[in-house]
């Protein structure tokens, strides 16, 4: 027993990858936390606190992390980032325009690297050829366009 009391930290260290290789079958991220809370038992066994005061500092450690860090890692790793797929991804992009566009007739605009037929957002609106624009909706086939405005210097 005294072996024991002399080498805690061993214990501490044993348990928090104990649990940390079983946290890797469980992916709950409990484990983990509460292995976190074991290595700083273990911390504490090297400083040559007493057994209590080791229990007492992985207890608080390991509450601390399932209340504190948890759920942020589980927010994280469960909301993937925002992809935006097919024609949504253009809006808000900014193209050229290659042929007029006016309210009445459609045109032509090239957008990340595509032509399409645009359509000004405003139908009393004509954008001459060359003009920059951002696409503000796409319906069907056709980009609804507003001009950007430059800055004359």
């Amino acid at each position: 027993m005294d072996w024991l009391g002399d080498n805690a930290w061993a214990v501490w260290l044993g348990l928090g990858v104990t649990l940390g290789v079983a946290e890797l079958f469980s992916l709950d991220l409990i484990l983990l936390m509460l292995a976190a809370g074991a290595l700083v038992g273990m911390v504490a066994g090297l400083l040559s606190a007493p057994v209590v005061v080791q229990i007492l500092v992985a207890a608080a450690t390991s509450v601390a992390m399932l209340a504190l860090v948890r759920p942020s890692l589980v927010k994280r790793l469960h909301t993937g980032p925002e992809l935006k797929l097919g024609h949504s991804r253009l809006v808000g992009k900014q193209g050229v325009v290659l042929q007029e566009i006016t309210g009445i007739a459609a045109g032509r605009v090239r957008v990340a690297e595509e032509d399409w037929t645009a359509l000004p957002y405003d139908d009393t609106l004509t954008i001459a050829a060359g003009e920059t624009v951002e696409v503000l909706e796409i319906r069907g086939a056709t980009a609804y366009v507003h001009p950007v405005l430059r800055l004359e210097s």
